[in-house]
């Protein structure tokens, strides 16, 4: 966020410090998986909402009120296909990050079996899951919304209902099933369609912050706003969920045996359910550091500290969990799971105040 933006009266503290919390969260989330001791709602399932399901949604509405932000800006300065052309640059580096942090699907052992599977084959098997994950989602559904991120509120949101309408028909076609076959990560390729929601919502959350700056108006005001849209759409996605017939409430596991359905809110399938609710959840969450970070000047020094190199962040974290959870077993006692949970957070946040300290920051 750069000071002296259109509209903007200074930094917006309230975004940085909810995307710090993101990253925050995140290293703790990707850290438990398969932990026993830890609670069910901070892990991720697939089947349900959980705790853990909604820390990606809050990169791509940070992503999204950012995006819009610095758009409207370069526009401003050097014209619309100049800030389409850094979209997709950014977009791409995005991909080639990812293609690195993720890898393809499959390999070969040899020359012969490389021949064998040709380029049919290769583009068959080499894309089917792996690479589509949080940072290639983030650069295609960038690119997917660009032809509305400067539009008009009711453009957007038309946008927004069209491509889950579009994911729900194709999901009911081929794609729920290929989905969990597979089984894809983070929605897969279709996951643009509905990952474009909370994108989008963070760009009307923008929006709401920047009208009140150019009014001179403290940004506490959009909090009523914030907080009755994020009912509206975490009601929404509850609704979705229950078209087949009512679901568990959101954070609950469904029974036992549940069928998943197009409806199921789903991280995995990147139902639309799951996303409306989500995005509304991340719009609670975001009007909560604007109350804490915006009107009571508030700020955490840890999420600030995230904030500054979210990206570095993001591909350390699982480079450390690599090197310290292979001594944590998943029957670990809880006082010992806490420990190393502990470190391993230790550690990222050490190496990235670091970088802070030193004033090396890595962004697109």
């Amino acid at each position: 966020m750069a000071d002296g933006s259109p509209g903007l009266r200074g930094r917006i503290v309230s975004l940085d410090q909810f995307r710090g919390y993101t990253v925050a969260a995140m290293v703790f989330v990707n850290f438990i998986g398969g932990i026993a001791v830890f609670p069910a709602i901070f892990k991720h399932h697939r089947t349900y909402c959980s705790y853990a399901d909604t820390i990606m949604p809050h990169f791509f509405f940070a992503v999204g009120f950012a995006y819009r932000l610095t758009y409207l800006r370069r526009v401003a300065a050097i014209g619309r296909r100049g800030a389409s052309a850094a979209v997709v640059r950014r977009a791409l580096g995005l991909i080639v990050i990812g293609f690195v942090v993720y890898h393809l699907d499959g390999e070969v052992r040899s020359w012969e079996e490389l021949r064998e599977l040709g380029p049919g084959g290769f583009l068959a098997t080499a894309f089917r899951r792996d690479l589509c994950q949080t940072l290639v989602q983030i650069g295609l559904t960038s690119v997917w919304i660009l032809p509305v991120v400067a539009a008009s509120a009711g453009a957007r949101v038309a946008y927004m209902a069209v491509g889950a309408g579009l994911h729900l028909a194709l999901s009911w076609w081929f794609w729920l099933d290929f989905a969990w076959e597979v089984p894809v990560i983070d929605g897969g390729w279709l996951g643009i369609l509905t990952w474009a929601i909370p994108m989008l919502v963070g760009t009307m959350a923008y929006d709401a912050i920047a009208a009140r700056d150019a009014a001179d108006r403290s940004r506490g005001s959009a909090v009523p706003t914030f907080l009755a849209w994020s009912a509206v759409l975490m009601a929404a996605g509850y609704a979705l969920a229950s078209v087949g017939g009512w679901a568990p409430p959101p954070f609950t596991p469904p029974a036992e045996g549940s069928a998943v359905d197009l409806w199921t809110m789903s991280q995995r399938s990147g139902s639309a359910s799951y996303q409306t609710f989500a995005a509304g959840f991340s719009l609670l969450v975001y009007a909560l550091f604007v109350v804490v970070s915006d009107v009571a000047g508030l700020s955490v020094g840890v999420f600030r500290t995230f904030d500054t190199n979210a990206l570095a962040a993001y591909v350390l974290h699982s480079m450390v969990a690599g090197a310290v959870k292979p001594y944590l077993p998943g029957d670990a006692p809880f006082w010992y799971a806490a420990l190393l949970t502990s470190f391993d957070f230790l550690i990222v946040w050490a190496l990235i105040r670091r970088l802070e300290k030193d004033g090396v920051f890595f962004k697109l």
